[in-house]
């Protein structure tokens, strides 16, 4: 079957996470993805790992041997080497970018000057060329060329935790939207591309997705110029709807109730928790009348969830908005995971069979798809070079000039 992006290559001078992901994304839909590294220091990401023998290696991960990180978002790629700071290996870049149709980057705007890598530097070498920066601020403003990371330029920077201080940083958390962002802008751009012949710049940053992310309250901000913690409930004293929140369940577990048309679930949530007295109980069977009296609501809904398991909860709250708070191993054996196919299997060439997470949309006709593993360290370099037209005795002189490795 035909895949989505065939014909499409893309070339890929960026580390970490965050633009990786979009290249991984559109490798998935059968881009040709060329991931290039630099031969003395590799992608910092190959080493961000968390492993059994030394566990704060990468602070946050599930301790593992398997560079399972790397390999999320790096599937379906092929690797390379290239000492851009030489001549040569920008030559042989410039190469790579004339039969191109995208150029995806997160190097800072003082990098892209020093490696000559400028949009307009490209867009001269391949007019057609999308050029895709993914960094943490952008390419204009006074921090265009400040360090970024997903916990700095998406997390703090962006107002998450002022606004969910219950909710720990996430590694990767806004790096994974920004894969996804990236991606769409790069579609977007392709498909201008088919229709005016025109390549593009295309700019975002983790910041910005930030901003966007959190619009639902800084459109708020916009428009009212006040702190939202002026308005933030600080507890259940505060917070009008029982039917909304969280419950502790007898495990020590918790569960979720999301019941934003109150009204329309208050019956089927008193019969879940076997109260069905409560449903025309004056005190509680309008929403002002349950907002009035809340307080002691809340300790009849905390009294019920408290008496059975999360598990015994799960199947009657099957048709109430509501979900429990699940572990990372209750989200891989989730039977309604399983049967979407969110995991898919990979005969791994080191690591043998293994799961990684799918490409995470589905299309009926040219499906995505975990083709290969993530690429060992310059694996495709020679032959990357060979169809370039290059030769074994460049090749060899490239790696004995330390152009590649």
């Amino acid at each position: 079957m035909t895949k989505a992006l065939e014909g499409i290559k893309i070339i890929e001078v960026a580390q970490w996470a965050a633009a990786p992901m979009a290249g991984r994304l559109l490798a998935d839909l059968g881009a040709d993805v060329i991931h290039v590294e630099s031969p003395v220091t590799g992608d910092a990401f190959r080493y961000f790992q968390s492993t059994p023998d030394n566990p704060l290696n990468a602070g946050r991960g599930v301790p593992s041997f398997i560079n399972y990180n790397w390999e999320n978002y790096n599937i379906n790629k092929r690797g390379i080497t290239l000492n851009l700071a030489s001549d040569q290996g920008r030559d042989i870049l410039y190469k790579l970018i004339e039969q191109a149709d995208v150029f995806i980057s997160n190097l800072r705007p003082y990098e892209l000057e020093k490696f000559h890598l400028e949009y307009e530097t490209i867009k001269k070498i391949n007019p057609r060329i999308i050029f895709a920066s993914l960094t943490g601020y952008g390419l204009k403003g006074p921090d265009r060329n400040a360090p970024g990371y997903d916990i700095v330029s998406y997390w703090a920077r962006g107002a998450i935790p002022y606004l969910m201080d219950a909710l720990g940083f996430r590694p990767a958390f806004g790096d994974n939207v920004g894969g996804l962002m990236l991606a769409f802008g790069i579609m977007t751009a392709l498909f201008v591309r088919e229709k005016t012949g025109l390549g593009q710049l295309v700019d975002t940053s983790l910041f910005n997705l930030a901003v966007f992310q959190m619009s639902f309250d800084i459109a708020g901000a916009l428009v009212e110029k006040k702190e939202f913690t002026e308005f933030k409930p600080k507890g259940r004293e505060d917070s009008m709807n029982p039917l909304v929140g969280m419950y502790p369940t007898k495990d020590g577990r918790a569960f979720v109730l999301m019941c934003l048309l109150p009204d329309q679930y208050w019956p089927k949530v008193c019969r879940a928790l076997e109260r069905e007295d409560l449903i025309q109980d004056p005190r509680f069977n309008t929403f002002e009348a349950r907002a009035e009296n809340r307080m002691a609501l809340y300790q009849i809904f905390d009294e019920r969830f408290m008496s059975k398991t999360l598990g015994e909860w799960k199947p009657v709250f099957a048709e109430i908005p509501s979900a429990p708070i699940q572990t990372l191993l209750e989200v891989i054996n989730d039977p309604h995971a399983r049967a979407n196919d969110y995991f898919v299997p990979l005969d791994h060439p080191n690591y043998g069979p293994m799961e990684v997470v799918a490409p995470p949309v589905r299309f009926s006709e040219t499906p995505a798809a975990v083709r290969t593993a993530a690429p060992e360290f310059s694996q495709h370099t020679e032959e990357v070079l060979l169809e370039l037209g290059y030769t074994w005795e460049n090749i060899q002189r490239f790696s004995q000039e330390k152009i590649i490795v």
